[in-house]
């Protein structure tokens, strides 16, 4: 491994081009036409080049990368649109790493292949806009039966299908490989993949060195061990090594779930693909191709995933605002089986697939004329309100009930489990700060009897439902005020607006923005 302790400093500042890349005439802006652009959590990209000596270069590069074949992905959903649809996901295969580069990037041994990251990067038609769907890796899916096969130095059992069994969506690819994740992501969501790009541990590593560093946030000091994330409180300008830490971490942060692991690990990717449109490298042939000489060792794809297909993929990125790239959440509920896992919710996950299988606007649902059934004014939408659901009252499986009614509606839930005590007659919603106020408000609005009381005491940013005796489910509101059709109801809300309906964030985001992310009862103060 190299170049891991290149240092700019704590802020960021684009870095300088070679000579020969600052003129935008003749020749040179010929090649910058066919330049593509790869990030560590997206973004794969293939540069073409005119000149003999550059092409062997290329040609090098195009043949480190692993290749495998898709097979067997049985009743496929249609395709509606001209959209790009490249399933990515992030493998912890340790097998290729050294001793060495285990204990630096505190890997463990773990000898299975796991996918902690999987996403769906959507280009919409035209190319007019990005958007990454995270699909969190301790949601349950069926069984689907896929065959034993081997590629790009991996190897897979199979597996077959159980009717009413069901696994953890990060177990897929170790039991089938990348075409049984392929086929469960298919048939879960409906959504008709193009592509697929695996990427390995030390991909994130070399890009992040690769572009200088890349800007994180944390609201206090961190110091875990497992993961290797050190950090003191601040602004923070880190290299590969951290920001693969930063990645990893869950358990000991927070909540210790996935899903805040998901929502920090956006913020980075924000960052991340700021960095990549603001440091040049786009203008840059030769910077480009080491970066992409340095991740595709550490990354597979397809066998149809052709050079001119990375090049679209690639190209998409190329003069795109931050802002239209946006970081979505698969809305999900706890799984009733087990809490420490999920199931997506529906109707709100259903939607949201469905948006980005057609591009199109979300379903409208019509409007009361009657000014008296008037629904009531909601203060913040209900995918911005992160709420952790508590058993007050002893009654079993009434906190997951109601997590499951919330994230219907639209909520995040972010856990469940039992309050200090069940001594509680009426529900009461427990909050931090005042900047909460309108989330609980929206809140208050779905309970029929809750008192509402602030808790300075409490970390920032958190919000508790706390179930009391009195509680039997959640208030009924007219079609029109439901959490869910507020979010839907406007003709005019197209895919490209899916991160604030669900609670998401754009390539734009400060890494200030994420404080949310951090608290819980495993963080100072929580």
């Amino acid at each position: 491994m190299r170049r891991y302790a290149r240092k700019r400093g704590r802020t960021w500042q684009p870095p300088r081009l070679g000579r020969g890349h600052d003129s935008a005439s003749g020749p040179r802006q010929s090649l910058r036409t066919r330049i593509a652009a790869w990030t560590s959590v997206s973004v794969v990209a293939v540069l073409v080049l005119a000149v003999l000596a550059a092409y062997v270069k290329y040609r090098v590069v195009w043949d480190s990368i692993g290749r495998v074949a898709v097979t067997d992905l049985g009743n496929r959903p249609p395709r509606y649109t001209s959209a790009l649809n490249i399933l990515v996901f992030g493998s912890d295969n340790r097998s290729k790493l050294t001793a060495q580069q285990r204990a630096l990037l505190h890997t463990g041994n773990d000898t299975e292949n796991s996918t902690d990251s999987i996403m769906i990067v959507h280009v919409s038609p035209g190319r007019r806009g990005v958007t990454i769907v995270n699909l969190p890796r301790d949601t349950m899916v069926p069984y689907y039966a896929c065959p034993a096969g081997q590629g790009a130095g991996q190897s897979w059992s199979g597996q077959q299908a159980s009717p009413g069994s069901f696994e953890r969506i990060n177990a897929v690819f170790n039991n089938g490989g990348p075409s049984c994740l392929w086929k469960t992501v298919e048939q879960q969501t409906r959504i008709r993949l193009d592509h697929f790009i695996e990427l390995g541990l030390t991909s994130m590593v070399k890009v992040v060195n690769d572009l200088g560093g890349v800007n994180v946030c944390v609201p206090f000091a961190v110091d875990i061990p497992k993961s290797g994330l050190r950090l003191p409180a601040g602004e923070r300008h880190i290299g590969g090594v951290q920001a693969l830490a930063f990645w990893r971490t869950r358990e000991d942060i927070g909540t210790g779930s996935d899903l805040q692991r998901i929502q920090r690990d956006q913020y980075l990717a924000a960052q991340v693909l700021q960095g990549v449109l603001h440091s040049g490298l786009l203008s840059s042939p030769a910077r480009l191709l080491s970066v992409i000489g340095d991740a595709a060792a550490a990354m597979t794809t397809d066998t149809g995933f052709s050079q001119s297909d990375m090049l679209q993929l690639a190209e998409s990125f190329r003069g795109l605002p931050a802002r239209d790239v946006q970081f979505v959440t698969a809305p999900n509920v706890p799984y009733p089986a087990n809490p420490n896992e999920l199931s997506f919710a529906q109707p709100q996950a259903g939607g949201l697939f469905r948006a980005i299988a057609h591009d199109a606007t979300l379903p409208s649902v019509s409007r009361t004329r009657h000014r008296a059934a008037a629904p009531p004014v909601l203060d913040a939408a209900p995918g911005a309100v992160r709420v952790q659901v508590l058993n007050g009252s002893g009654v079993s499986g009434v906190a997951s009930r109601a997590a499951a009614a919330l994230a219907g509606r639209g909520f995040v839930v972010t856990g469940t489990g039992d309050a200090a005590s069940f001594g509680y007659t009426s529900s009461v919603i427990e909050y931090a700060s005042a900047t909460s106020q309108s989330q609980v408000n929206t809140l208050e609005k779905q309970l029929t009897s809750v008192t509402v009381r602030r808790d300075p005491s409490l970390a920032p940013g958190t919000i508790d439902l706390i179930l009391g005796a009195n509680f039997t489910a959640l208030a009924s509101h007219p079609a029109t005020s439901h959490p869910a059709a507020k979010r839907v109801r406007s003709s005019a809300q197209a895919v490209g607006t899916l991160a604030r309906s669900y609670g998401g964030t754009t390539g734009a985001a400060s890494c200030k923005s994420d404080t949310a992310a951090f608290t819980g009862p495993n963080s100072p103060g929580g």
